[in-house]
């Protein structure tokens, strides 16, 4: 079986909670905002927003001099299958 690169990022603990936690934000979320919530550096939260952006699952969308953070709809379905997947573990 072909592995993708994105699997060794998302089924770490808090790339996942960064997947999960841009998909139920009620408000525009950014980088640092981010790395607040879940608990990372500002720098970690960069490299791996970076790999998820190459990788087609989030977005960057200029707001004035702001960047805010969306997820695609790939990234999208796969914050919901994370979440899922949580559930069925519980």
């Amino acid at each position: 079986m072909k592995q993708n690169p994105l699997m060794e990022v998302i089924f770490r603990e808090k790339p996942a909670l960064m997947l999960t936690t841009i998909k139920n934000a009620k408000k525009n979320i950014y980088a640092s905002t981010l790395a607040k919530e879940v608990d990372c550096t500002y720098s970690h939260i960069v490299k791996v927003l970076t790999k998820f952006e190459k990788g087609g699952l989030v977005m960057f969308q200029r707001q004035g001099r702001l960047k805010y953070l969306s997820l695609t709809k790939k990234g999208y379905e796969v914050a919901e299958n994370i979440e899922k997947i949580n559930n069925l573990l519980l």
